[in-house]
């Protein structure tokens, strides 16, 4: 029988604070650090969970805790992170209502530790499957990718984020993932160039320094010295209990999983490389005759390193570094940089690099994890974002996380209140007004499109001018003036005019979480966020595949005059959207606090904790959860956990559970002020009321246990008395059964005694008389023995000397016999002895030659070329052709290990031997290449995924080849796709088919011999294909294109062999015209690449290399 427990049961303190009593700042820390101290982190006020930072790790995170808390109640167990995963989760399944779970908390409080159990739980708990597993692998691994490139080391916190994330994950009818979608919101991009002391910049600096390999770390132009690099902070590189290398490796796997390219890995690289190198470039100031100043790069070593990273001309650079061009209109106006503008452009292209990098990463992980169906899902949101920052010095960072909070602070209130009034109306009961405290008033301080501080903000950095930190705060003491929750020290209200705690070049507003001064300085220039155009434009001549995606705004076709919006307009869209994407789903709380600065177990800060605790509004919640009834519960379970207080409802209640729990508190006299009834819940409006019914509950429970100890006693004792009484009939039993069983075992043995003495006299008598009568016949026996033997001797005697006649008389005739033969045989002898020795004697040798052979045979190696030497020159003929049927014996050994794939490959490379053998100088160079077909890998790529579902047949081969331009010579890059059917060309890029010819109008190919990868496909004259011509090709596998070619025209029944031409000159048509194309060998002075140019309208003339 299942067990049913409760929150209640072996409470450490209060588990829910809405039942804490007296309920205070004091008793809620204090109550905190009593379930702290005995490693209970977890903590209810209502349905919102307390998490504190254990520092340590806890056995609470088990499998065996996943099924402990998988489909049970809210209440049911102690607080826990997965109680609220559950909650979260069967709402999503079973009711179909979205959910979002909001992390908030401050740096080193464990947010992101929060959500990763939260997402781990999810995981552990939905269904199986191959396909699901794959998802939720990706899902579980786009975690250690942004962690990588988002999080930091800080004081606070040795694995800090530095970006807030909002993960929708979205779930089938079943509650199977199907995949997700993150938004990133305001990346600290400043932390690249620049960290506090004692702080790292992000964690995939370090990795890949401490982790790439040394072939890699060479391709990069990086060097593992982290002191070599000024945008790395040397004093705390080095971190206790962090392995960069490890972790590199791990994030290298994670990106394989996720569905990261290897090219896309290895340009990622290219750009963190990058931005590593932009930080070394170093200006020294120079003077026009004009008298101006202007910046130069002091030392263009790592200029040049970095534009060879990134594919960009070095001077288009180096410029973009020294002048700025500004354009209004019509005009254009250069001006120089100084050196401090120059720096300021460096940083500037450093942390929009590595931002919009951090972006683009996001859209690569949404691509491979959001969901490929287009039904309707359901959505569970995960938000791990900043929590409320005060520091000594708050700038604009501070004080748009601020403002992220306070909009949190504002849904969580309204959506807790909203939460508690559609309860009370579902269950009938009267709702009253709570008075809280609503922050709408400071939301509209600083988000006002007319009179808010950002839009003031967005105003001054805008307006023409000299604009300044100043005049943004002038502006700000003249409109906010009056404001009560904005203090200046400048504004028109005097009681601040005296106040030396808050400085000129500040200003301080009451958030509801306290007071937090922020200074001016730097706020318009990081509002405005700007990168100079010269910039943007260098990085979009860049070659690299990925810069051009990263500044599309660089591209001078599409010259945009229009400024681009603030930082600050684009975190208040998405923290609008964000609410609005809130707003729709049911929410669930996570509150995470940090109980000491030391990063230390067991230690327990009270101030940082009560400061968390105001700032997080959590006395706020607790005073909105008890504003009404502090506890309620289900009739059924309060009946069962209640029933044995009452008599008339002990043991077992046979009405309704409402009627019994009535019964039960009008026996238990509990005043009706204290108590409602719902349609389906109980409300207890004090937790006094609460704690006297589980104090009766316990004493009852004593009371209950005292009888049935002495119930069981009584029958324990009862039980022993009726087993010994039994027992001691069955004693009794066998001793009698034992007594008369020994006496009949007497009375038997004396009977047998007798019987034996009697069956001995007689058996002795008869032995006398057999013995007597043996002896006779002994003595009768011997007598006639010794007589037989007698007789015996005597003929044997005379047998020995009659054999010993006959022998004389044979061996006599033998000798005479012998001698008569060996006087014939001598006539004979000397005529024949000299062959048979000769004949012996060949056999002999032939004899060794063969056991010499077997002894010494060479290995089973088809390309082995050993062999014995041949002993005599008589064996010659025979040694050779031995040698052959030996080597024809190990080929066909060879040849039956081959598997059917294996077979194919090397039918293919002897068919392009014959092909290709003599007459082709690029072919010695492929013989040891394998023939691997699909380089693309174009089923796997999800790239090419729309491409490989345009081709309904295999794809034999797919690989990038150049398509020769017919006007000028110059090569396109097209995709290659070979089929048994048809050949297809389709665009590199966005993967669309740009041609698809059928294999019968192919009629030849004609390649030349030197060591150039061109070739024509020829086509039949007349065909829908040959419209536009013959086609002219480059590639690096032009022996495996060509053999593939002729290989599918060969075993196909209905087209003829494809015909290969090998010649220096061949023509190709080009529409209407024939064209010569000539193959001329040129020096390798200009590079050792081959150059195609369009010599005149039948010309076509193509410089290969000579080899040096």
């Amino acid at each position: 029988m299942e067990v049913k427990t409760s929150l209640l049961d072996n409470m450490i303190g209060v588990g829910d604070m809405v039942l804490l009593e007296p309920l205070s700042e004091d008793s809620f820390l204090d109550n905190l650090k009593k379930r702290f101290d005995h490693s209970e982190i977890y903590t209810y006020i209502g349905s919102v969970v307390i998490s504190m930072n254990p520092y340590r790790s806890l056995p609470i995170y088990t499998p065996e805790k996943v099924e402990e808390y998988r489909n049970r109640n809210f209440y049911e167990l102690s607080p826990h992170i997965y109680a609220l995963a559950d909650e979260a989760y069967r709402s999503l399944r079973d009711q179909d209502k979205d959910q979002c779970i909001l992390i908030t908390g401050e740096s080193g409080a464990g947010k992101t530790e929060a959500s990763k159990l939260v997402m781990s739980y999810v995981a552990a708990v939905c269904g199986k499957g191959h396909e699901v597993n794959k998802v939720k692998e990706q899902l579980l691994q786009s975690n250690p990718v942004l962690e990588a490139f988002g999080n930091a080391k800080t004081v606070r916190n040795d694995n800090s984020s530095r970006f807030g994330k909002y993960m929708d994950i979205e779930f089938d009818f079943k509650g199977d993932p199907l995949g997700g979608v993150i938004s990133n919101y305001l990346l600290e991009k400043s932390r690249v160039v620049k960290q506090p002391r004692g702080e790292r910049n992000f964690h995939v600096f370090y990795q890949l320094l401490s982790g790439a390999s040394d072939d890699t770390l060479r391709k990069l132009k990086l060097d593992r010295d982290f002191s070599k690099y000024n945008y790395l902070s040397l004093d705390s590189a080095a971190v206790n209990g962090l392995d960069d290398a490890a972790n590199f490796r791990t994030v290298r796997n994670a990106m394989q999983i996720v569905g990261f390219m290897e090219d896309e890995v290895q340009s990622v690289l290219e750009l963190v490389a990058a931005v590593l190198k932009l930080g070394n470039i170093e200006f020294k100031p120079e003077s026009r005759c004009n008298g101006t100043d202007e910046s130069r790069v002091k030392d263009k070593n790592d200029l040049k390193e970095m534009c060879e990273l990134l594919g960009i001309e070095q001077s288009v650079l180096e410029r973009a570094f020294s002048y700025r061009t500004v354009e209004a209109k019509m005009e254009k106006v250069s001006t120089t940089l100084n050196v401090a503008q120059a720096y300021y452009a460096r940083d500037a292209l450093a942390k929009n690099l590595y931002s919009r990098l951090f972006s683009w990463l996001v859209t690569r992980i949404n691509e491979s994890i959001q969901a490929q169906t287009k039904a309707r899902h359901k959505v569970m949101g995960v938000l791990d974002i900043y929590g409320f920052e005060i520091f000594e010095d708050n700038s604009f960072e501070q004080f748009i996380i601020n403002y992220c909070n306070e909009k949190l602070q504002q849904i969580f209130i309204e959506l807790t209140l909203r939460e508690e009034q559609e309860e009370y109306v579902r269950e009938g009961i009267e709702w009253t007004n709570i008075e809280y405290f609503n922050n709408a008033i400071i939301c509209d301080l600083i988000e006002n499109n007319q009179n808010g501080i950002l839009a003031m903000l967005d105003e001054e950095c805008l307006r023409p001018g000299t604009v300044t930190d100043e005049t943004f705060l002038d502006k700000l003491n003249t409109i906010c003036a009056d404001h009560q929750h904005f203090e200046s020290r400048l504004n028109k209200n005097s009681k601040f005019l005296n106040d030396h705690s808050l400085p000129h070049n500040c200003f301080r507003i009451q958030h509801y979480a306290g007071k937090v001064l922020y200074r001016v300085e730097g706020f318009v220039d990081k509002n405005n966020d700007l990168l100079y155009r010269d910039l943007s434009q260098a990085m979009y001549k860049a070659n690299h595949s990925l810069i051009k995606q990263l500044f599309p705004e660089g591209n001078p076709a599409k010259v945009n005059l229009k400024r681009p919006p603030t930082a600050g307009f684009q975190f208040r869209a998405s923290v609008g959207t964000l609410m609005r994407n809130l707003q729709t789903k049911n929410p669930n709380y996570i509150r995470c606090i940090k109980p000491n600065d030391k990063k230390a177990s067991h230690i327990f800060t009270d101030s940082l904790v009560c400061h968390q605790v105001r700032y997080l509004g959590l006395m706020e919640n607790v005073r909105v959860r008890r504003a009404g009834y502090a506890f309620r519960q289900p009739y059924e379970p309060c009946l069962e956990r209640y029933k044995m207080l009452c008599k008339r409802t002990w043991p077992h209640w046979k009405g309704p559970a409402r009627e019994g729990v009535e019964v039960l508190m009008a026996d238990l006299q509990i005043p009706a002020e204290e108590i409602a009834y719902g349609r389906s819940k109980i409300f207890i409006r004090n937790p006094r009321t609460l704690f006297f019914l589980e104090e009766k509950r316990k004493q009852c429970l004593q009371d209950l246990a005292t009888l049935i100890q002495k119930i069981y006693r009584g029958w324990k004792c009862r039980t022993h008395f009726l087993l010994m009484k039994k027992s001691q009939i069955v004693v009794a039993a066998w001793y009698r059964r034992y007594a008369q069983q020994k006496k009949y075992r007497n009375i038997k043995s004396a009977t047998t005694v007798v019987q034996s003495y009697t069956r001995g006299w007689q058996a002795r008598k008869l032995l006398r008389e057999l013995k007597y009568q043996k002896r006779c016949e002994e003595a009768v026996t011997t007598i006639a023995a010794f007589w037989h033997g007698t007789q015996a001797r005597r003929e044997l005697r005379r047998l020995k000397e009659e054999a010993r006649r006959k022998h004389a008389v044979a061996l006599i005739w033998a000798y005479w016999q012998g001698l008569k033969v060996r006087r014939e045989y001598r006539k004979f002898f000397r005529a024949n002895a000299g062959k048979k020795i000769y004949d012996f004697t060949i056999q002999r040798i032939i004899q060794k030659y063969f056991l010499g052979l077997k002894s010494n045979m060479p290995s089973m190696s088809p390309i082995d070329k050993k062999w014995p030497a041949r002993p005599y020159g008589f064996l010659d003929g025979v040694h050779t052709e031995l040698r052959k049927i030996f080597h024809h014996w190990r080929c066909k050994k060879y040849r039956d290990q081959f598997t059917e794939e294996k077979k194919a490959v090397y039918e293919e490379k002897l068919e392009a031997s014959e092909i290709f053998k003599g007459k082709k100088a690029l072919y010695p160079s492929s013989v040891s290449q394998p023939f691997k077909g699909d380089y693309l890998e174009i089923s796997k790529n999800p790239k090419y995924q729309k491409l490989n579902s345009a081709v309904d047949e295999k794809v034999l081969l797919a690989d990038v080849v150049n398509k020769i331009n017919r006007a000028n010579g110059k090569g396109t890059p097209r995709i290659f796709l070979l089929t048994k059917k048809n050949f297809v060309l389709a665009d590199q890029k966005t993967g669309q088919v740009k041609a698809s010819i059928p294999l019968p109008d192919v009629t030849s190919v004609s390649v030349s011999t030197q060591k150039d990868g061109f070739f024509a496909l020829k086509l039949k004259e007349g065909s829908a294909s040959a419209v536009k011509g013959d086609f002219l090709l480059s590639s690096e596998h032009l022996i495996e294109i060509i053999t593939k070619l002729h290989r599918i025209g060969a075993t196909a029944a209905d087209r003829e062999k494809l015909k290969v031409d090998i010649s220096d000159e061949f023509l190709v048509q080009f529409k209407q015209d024939k064209v010569c194309v000539k193959f001329i060998q040129s020096s390798p002075k200009n590079g050792n690449s081959v150059s195609c140019k369009r010599k005149n309208n039948r010309l076509l003339e193509v410089s290969v290399p000579t080899s040096p």
